[in-house]
């Protein structure tokens, strides 16, 4: 047989083994019965909670639902400055690098030796001292029969696509870390202006109280009373002055500032909004959606073509080599017919004995599919759960903040009433301070409940994937996979 013909049947094989051992990986089926709450809870549409829109798209920027334009600045700030991101962004790059390094196992490799060398042969074969120059081109391409580098390169393009999920990840727990930051520095404005105002009040009375003391008519005991009270609620203002530089410094952080760099834009829960319904994915979209659950399902793929390279591994490896190599005195005579050969060859080398090695390698990789699997069941299970857990807190919270609102209402009119007829001196001052107490719990649960409407949705949005697919500069598209396979497309599905 000759050269040509030799390498035309090796190459005829490569081409007609068109499959590659070990198992073709299929995204796991989710449950049929998988969902967020139970028949006999609150559905989507009542008016028992918040409005939820079922089946709805979560917006790429879904922090912009707020309707705060220095929400979304600092959205845009973080986004650009946050390092978590940059290195998310730059890991992913190394991933798809190394993942078109693999895949170039799948080409010949092309080398090119030269050389040139002074000889003195005078006193053997009298040809005195001459100059030898040698090129030797060699190609070199191991045939893939088995699919072993394909499923290595099947691997290392799985690596990237788990990297930039986990870059949505990352992105999307930054995101919502400055939303929920944002949310809680509102919500401690709010506290503290109610504190404040407590203690306004608290000041009033006092100067009555003193006022009643020095003509007469009222004890002294009920001054040093109101003294200790006062004191209390200015006491409970630091505690709040601390969590709120403590948010102000969160956000610095997450926009890529210094503490002393951050100026603060002075949020109030007055200043937010919410739409008039939230989105909520159907549990078949929630697993194609969920930045760690599609990171988790790449694991899965990866580990599942590792099983096919250890298969590979235990397999006979086949390889074609060529060169033509050529020599001359002059440099001129190199490629001359007269001095070019070459030489074609195809080597085939097939394990015997190892130790155990291969095999063992083989049966290691399949029982990190198994973990891999077992991982990506949790990832689901947590993400379901955390949907859950945001639904039943949408379920109560309108309820709760109606009920908050109704209690601070009649508390502050009973505070009025109690402090008029205390200047009548119809009532005692007990029950003043009773109403006293009574307004300022009132007010600051009303202020407590107002942000956890909204710490709730972002705990929605979150849950439910942060909508990294509607927004075009996404990380998943610049991964070195097929985008076909990563983006979400999914249709209705039961709650």
């Amino acid at each position: 047989m000759t050269p040509a013909r030799l390498v035309s049947l090796l190459l005829s094989v490569t081409v007609l083994a068109g499959c590659a051992v070990g198992p073709d990986f299929e995204r796991p089926v989710l449950d049929p019965d998988a969902g967020y709450l139970g028949s006999g809870d609150a559905t989507a549409g009542r008016t028992t909670g918040t409005k939820l829109a079922y089946g709805a798209d979560v917006p790429g920027r879904w922090w912009e639902l707020f309707r705060n334009k220095d929400l979304d600045a600092l959205m845009k700030r973080a986004i650009e400055n946050n390092p978590d991101i940059d290195a998310a962004r730059a890991t992913l790059k190394q991933a798809n690098e190394t993942a078109l390094a693999e895949g170039g196992s799948l080409f010949p490799s092309l080398s090119l030796s030269s050389s040139a060398t002074r000889t003195d042969s005078t006193g053997s074969t009298n040809v005195g001292i001459y100059t030898l120059y040698s090129v030797t081109p060699s190609l070199s391409y191991p045939l893939d029969i088995f699919g072993g580098t394909r499923r290595s390169v099947e691997a290392a393009r799985a690596s990237a696509e788990a990297q930039a999920f986990t870059a949505e990840a990352t992105y999307l727990t930054v995101t919502s870390s400055l939303a929920q930051a944002v949310i809680q520095e509102a919500s401690y404005r709010e506290q503290i202006a109610a504190s404040q105002e407590v203690i306004a009040s608290y000041r009033e009375l006092l100067n009555v109280l003193n006022n009643q003391v020095s003509v007469g008519t009222a004890a002294r005991a009920n001054v040093l009373q109101q003294q200790a009270a006062l004191a209390q609620a200015q006491a409970s203002l630091p505690a709040l002055q601390k969590a709120l530089a403590l948010q102000q410094n969160t956000i610095a952080a997450l926009i890529g500032d210094f503490p002393n760099q951050y100026a603060s834009r002075r949020f109030r829960i007055a200043g937010l909004g919410l739409p008039h319904a939230l989105p909520l994915s159907v549990p078949s979209a929630l697993v194609v959606q969920r930045p760690d659950i599609r990171a988790a399902e790449a694991q899965l793929h990866r580990a599942s073509a590792e099983i096919g390279v250890a298969t590979a591994d235990m397999l006979p490896q086949i390889t074609l080599s060529a060169s033509l190599p050529t020599s001359a005195a002059e440099l001129g005579d190199l490629f001359a017919s007269s001095t070019t050969g070459w030489s074609i060859a195809a080597g085939l080398a097939q394990p015997i004995f190892r130790g155990g090695t291969l095999v063992h390698n083989k049966r290691a990789a399949e029982a990190a599919y198994e973990a891999a699997f077992a991982n990506y069941r949790s990832t689901v299970l947590a993400a379901f759960k955390d949907v859950a857990n945001a639904l039943r807190a949408l379920q109560h919270d309108r309820q709760a903040l109606a009920g908050y609102l109704a209690a601070e209402k009649a508390a502050k009119e009973s505070l009025d009433l109690t402090q008029t007829l205390f200047k009548a001196g119809t009532v005692s001052y007990t029950d003043v301070l009773s109403a006293q107490s009574t307004y300022q719990s009132a007010r600051l649960s009303r202020a407590s409940a107002e942000a956890s409407r909204y710490l709730d949705a972002v705990a929605l949005f979150e849950a439910l994937g942060g909508g990294w697919w509607n927004r075009p500069e996404n990380f998943v598209a610049l991964a070195n996979t097929d985008p076909q396979k990563t983006m979400p497309s999914v249709s209705g599905d039961k709650k």
